[in-house]
């Protein structure tokens, strides 16, 4: 088994409040959920404006496989071009 774990700093601009950061981040979690097998939340930053926190992992049999979606992943939340992909981290965990 292998899990994919993937940590995003997000920043998201020309927001002025958390219901307009909500707004942003909930578009991008429920696209991400609706075309990625990927466990998906905002797991930081909660009460800041124009920065987020999300994780996302996802879990399969080949290790390929689960590198490639996590990229995917990612070039899909950078191309949605709602939020500027900042910093991300990358673990896979082999059991």
């Amino acid at each position: 088994m292998v899990v994919g774990i993937c940590q995003i700093k997000l920043i998201i601009q020309d927001t002025f409040s958390l219901k307009e950061k909500r707004r942003v981040l909930k578009s991008i979690l429920e696209r991400v959920r609706n075309r990625f097998p990927v466990s998906i939340a905002e797991v930081g930053d909660h009460d800041l404006w124009q920065s987020s926190l999300i994780g996302f992992c996802m879990v399969s049999n080949e290790q390929q496989v689960v590198h490639a979606t996590i990229d995917k992943v990612i070039n899909f939340i950078e191309n949605l071009c709602l939020a500027e992909v900042n910093v991300s981290h990358i673990e896979i965990i082999t059991l």
